[in-house]
């Protein structure tokens, strides 16, 4: 039988999305869904199994075409920390991006080292997301334990080993750790020396290979026979795979609103920020991808929606029956601690109530908190003179919200896109896998498959005054809470 498709896998933080698409056109022919376990900061965990659990069980789900697939790549969380002992165990449970508890850490690694030679050899400062951070808090959280660690990992690359056996990284998954150089594309050890120096680090981390290039092939495994001989992409990071799946282009931005929110584009030279509110990140296609990331965003107001008691579709028209500004009330969406600013103990806040105040004027400040929190980051990526004169496009669970629709638009004064291919991370991820097949790059294959933008928003109303209130509100509770 022909082998005519690829799978693009969607690893996150709350399920595994395998998309098949063709490798001819990259017209998606089916795909399936299985949930990851539910987590919650400040202690994020998941047992790396259980990623390999829903991945097989949605594969499974897609048997029928097991024959047609030539090959597989993984979009997955990025930061988190796997360990595997010498038997490829998992040592513990799978430190996530989302875990807050690293954060003293974080600061003392940045004591040991100044953030602006963190951002210059890595071009991010660390925080509680990055995987640096996790291994110094396993370091003195578990003493010992990071010198059984076989293999140090990220989320994606236990895939990619679980389906290939083989031991790689790439640029753009890569420049999430906290230790890996995009500039250089290279590791840098020495960082790592700082939470333990008797470690051979650069023996415990995976084989930088170019992100085009495959990582091997599907292994003969009983779960898996019939796909023994896929090639298998290298994978990436979601972002970076939700990048290609949309074929962003330098100028445009891109707005994840998922469990986590980022706002991002692309650039040909790295951008470094000491601060920390910016990561510098590597894309999966040569090029870089600087960001800013919320820990808080589509789940703030699934929150409120189950306050207020309501649908989706009616939170929207709440939501949108309430003027820019939500009449007075304003929200700060720190529910679980922040990223952006870096508040991993902070909490929400709301001011502005009134005996006035309506469930309309609830569910638009929600959405414009959160909105907010992500277009406040894009105000400093400008500042690093990031060029924004492309399109907005959105993607993410959140995406498909009207209210999260045209509240952006009003916010920015643009007009809001989203990718008709859905499921951008999954449909990256098989653009990944299609390139390994065809030996050709990311960047060319996403071209090939290249379909236009869907326009789904325009401004209707001036809120950029809502912007820039919250940007005051913000900015004063980041100082206190310092």
């Amino acid at each position: 039988m022909k082998q005519d498709l690829v799978a693009g896998i969607d690893s996150s933080t709350q399920s595994c999305t395998v998309m098949l698409r063709s490798l001819e056109n990259g017209k998606v022919i089916a795909q399936a869904r299985k949930l990851h376990p539910p987590t919650t900061p400040p202690c994020s965990e998941q047992d790396p199994q259980a990623w390999w659990d829903a991945l097989v069980s949605a594969l499974t789900e897609l048997k029928q075409w097991w024959p047609r697939i030539a090959g597989l790549a993984v979009g997955g969380q990025g930061h988190g920390l796997v360990m595997l002992d010498n038997h490829d165990r998992p040592l513990r449970p799978a430190k996530l991006w989302n875990d807050t508890e690293s954060g003293p850490q974080a600061r003392e690694l940045c004591e040991k080292i100044a953030p602006e030679e963190w951002a210059r050899l890595t071009g991010s400062v660390p925080g509680p997301a990055m995987t640096i951070s996790k291994l110094a808090w396993t370091e003195q959280n578990y003493p010992g334990l990071l010198e059984k660690a076989h293999r140090i990992m990220l989320p994606f690359d236990y895939l990619v080993y679980r389906l290939s056996g083989s031991f790689v990284c790439e640029r753009g998954g890569a420049s999430g750790t906290g230790y890996f150089n995009p500039f250089t594309n290279s590791w840098e050890p020495q960082l790592a020396a700082v939470v333990n120096s008797q470690i051979d680090w650069i023996s415990r981390w995976p084989t930088i290979i170019p992100s085009h290039q495959p990582a091997g092939v599907v292994k003969l495994m009983p779960e898996l026979e019939e796909l023994a001989g896929a090639i298998v992409g290298v994978g990436t990071g979601d972002n970076m795979s939700a990048a290609l799946g949309m074929n962003l282009k330098t100028g445009d931005t891109g707005i994840s609103i998922g469990t986590s929110g980022t706002l991002y584009g692309i650039t040909n030279k790295g951008i470094t920020d000491s601060t920390g509110t910016i990561n510098g990140y590597a894309d999966a296609a040569d090029r870089f991808i600087p960001m800013i990331t919320t820990l808080n965003s589509a789940k703030v107001t699934d929150m409120f929606r189950k306050m207020l008691r309501v649908t989706p579709d009616e939170f929207d028209e709440l939501a949108l029956s309430s003027p820019p500004g939500a009449n007075g009330l304003q929200l700060v969406p720190w529910l679980d601690g922040e990223r952006t600013p870096n508040l991993p103990d902070a909490t929400g806040h709301m001011r502005g109530l009134r005996t006035t105040t309506t469930m309309q004027d609830m569910a638009r400040a929600t959405v414009e908190g959160v909105l907010c929190g992500l277009l406040a980051g894009g105000l400093a990526l400008k500042q690093h003179g990031f060029t924004d004169d492309g399109r907005i496009i959105v993607t993410g669970g959140g995406a498909k919200s009207r209210a999260y629709r045209q509240i952006l638009a009003d916010l920015t004064g643009k007009p809001v896109w989203i990718s008709p291919v859905g499921e951008t991370a999954a449909a990256g991820a098989a653009i990944q896998a299609a390139a390994a097949v065809l030996g050709c790059t990311n960047i060319e294959m996403a071209d090939r498959w290249s379909v236009p933008l869907e326009k789904v928003a325009e401004p209707q109303q001036d809120a950029r005054h809502v912007l820039d209130a919250y940007v005051t509100y913000a900015n004063a509770l980041s100082g206190e809470l310092q």
